[in-house]
């Protein structure tokens, strides 16, 4: 009897095992949020002033208040997750779908050119924000679904690696698609917004809006179809009762390990996003390689793309602490020898693939250790189950947070300084403050994001423990 029980346990566990293909297909789900955030942080903004014609303050409106509003969705749509009843679907898959459709929609019209004057900045504004809600309620529960595909460690960070691979490759895809299909309209940025309404200037906006809805209609496609290989490829496993989510957040937000890994990797996520940011400007104008940026930025992509899976290898090799501390300072050295050595491209090119490498780790790192803090959690936390959609959702507010303080300081920042658009050569003071952007305030970031680090205290004796001991609790 004994001998059957082991073997039909034996069987279950089989059974229940991650295979290739549901890692495969848990990681295409990342890539409709990388897609269209690429997308839109790229093209939206010379939209909005080049086809739509707005006011370049109503843009800046647009722009910040939608990433406002996106911060601020993050923490209400973790909590309405917590509240979800479990179904034959689970409870992260039936939001993941049925915010699919209306999510598409919604971001298709963000490219259309209404045919109003007086509502243009409250159709933008509308469908924006209206997007970013919906993006939401998809982002937090699949972000939170690495809890509930498996119950291994090992298994959960096999499919963040496929899943971070994928998520960079989807930068490089939304780049591709919406950067190709709008430059076949083949007009030089700035004509529309600063020359009347002619017939032949009337003829390339209209193909510019035809370029525009065409590229969102193909991201759109791309966004279903991976909705759609995720819930057919993925089973979302049940999890154990839980308790309020008044009570889960304070407990969420008073443990410890939590609370020291999201600062280190909110310091070091503002790091890379003030270097991402500014290095296309600092390129162009600091360093004068004006024709090349584009291609330095795709060889950021194409590095980390590449140097994932290494990143992977390494830390289940040497320790997740260990790949914090090599990966995250990697690009450092880099970041300096580029502001201080004479213009050179190879040397940019250089810091390019090395700023790639690290990206890498920075996308990788944080999502792989997630997990280790929830089950940390739920060692100590028996009887408080339930809360991981509270773990994700303030790791995505947090993050998105440093997103928006990127581009406050940034812009603010060249403003101070006397940045001039449609000019060939900026000022003294504005070369200056693209250098600080690009190595000082990033190093400066990475190190005290470091030093917080340096107090998290899950090392790899302390996860193969909390390992054990959730073995245990759920036989």
């Amino acid at each position: 009897t004994v001998k059957v029980q082991k073997s039909m346990k034996s069987f279950q566990e089989r059974k229940r095992a991650l295979t290739v293909w549901s890692k495969v297909c848990f990681a295409i789900g990342g890539a409709p949020y990388q897609i269209t955030a690429t997308a839109l942080g790229f093209f939206l903004q010379i939209f909005l002033l080049d086809v739509a014609l707005l006011d370049p303050l109503n843009a800046s409106v647009i722009l910040f208040a939608g990433r406002a509003w996106d911060a601020v969705t993050d923490p209400a749509v973790g909590f309405l997750i917590s509240r979800s009843p479990w179904t034959r679907h689970g409870r992260m898959m039936p939001w993941i779908l049925m915010s699919t459709i209306p999510a598409v929609l919604c971001y298709f019209l963000i490219w259309v050119v209404p045919p109003i004057e007086q509502g243009k900045m409250m159709w933008y504004l509308l469908f924006y924000c209206l997007f970013q809600t919906l993006q939401t309620c998809f982002h937090v529960p699949y972000s939170a679904l690495t809890m509930f595909i498996s119950n291994k460690q090992q298994e959960r960070d096999s499919a963040t690696a496929y899943r971070m691979t994928v998520e960079v490759l989807g930068t490089v895809i939304g780049t591709a698609v919406q950067g190709q299909i709008v430059g076949m309209a083949n007009t030089p940025y700035g004509f529309i917004s600063h020359q009347p309404l002619t017939p032949l200037s009337s003829y390339v906006s209209l193909s510019q809006r035809r370029a525009y809805m065409i590229a969102s209609a193909v991201i759109s496609l791309i966004y279903v179809l991976c909705a759609v290989v995720l819930f057919f490829g993925v089973r979302e496993q049940d999890t154990q009762k839980h308790v309020s989510f008044q009570t889960g957040l304070r407990l969420v937000m008073g443990h410890g390990p939590y609370v020291k890994l999201v600062l280190a990797f909110l310091f070091t996520s503002l790091a890379f996003m003030l270097l991402e940011g500014n290095f296309a400007v600092f390129i162009k104008y600091t360093l004068g390689f004006r024709e090349d940026f584009q291609n330095i930025l795709l060889v950021i992509m194409l590095s980390a793309t590449l140097t994932i899976p290494m990143w992977q290898w390494f830390l289940c090799r040497f320790g997740k602490k260990t790949a914090v501390y090599i990966g995250i300072p990697w690009a450092g050295p880099f970041m300096i020898l580029v502001v201080c050595v004479k213009s050179s491209l190879l040397v940019s090119y250089i810091v390019s693939i090395a700023a790639g490498a690290s990206v890498a780790a920075a996308f990788l790192l944080p999502w792989s250790m997630l997990p280790d803090v929830v089950d940390d959690f739920k060692v100590q936390n028996p009887t408080s189950q339930g809360h991981e959609a509270i773990f994700y959702s303030f790791y995505v507010f947090f993050t998105k947070f440093a997103s928006g303080v990127s581009l406050g300081v940034s812009t603010l920042a060249l403003s101070f300084a006397g940045y001039v658009t449609g000019v060939c050569v900026q000022s003294d003071s504005v070369n200056l403050t693209l250098k600080i952007l690009v190595s000082a305030a990033p190093v400066s970031l990475i190190v005290l994001g470091l030093l917080i680090f340096k107090m998290y205290p899950i090392n790899e004796e302390r996860r193969q423990y909390n390992n054990k001991q959730l073995q245990l609790l759920l036989r």
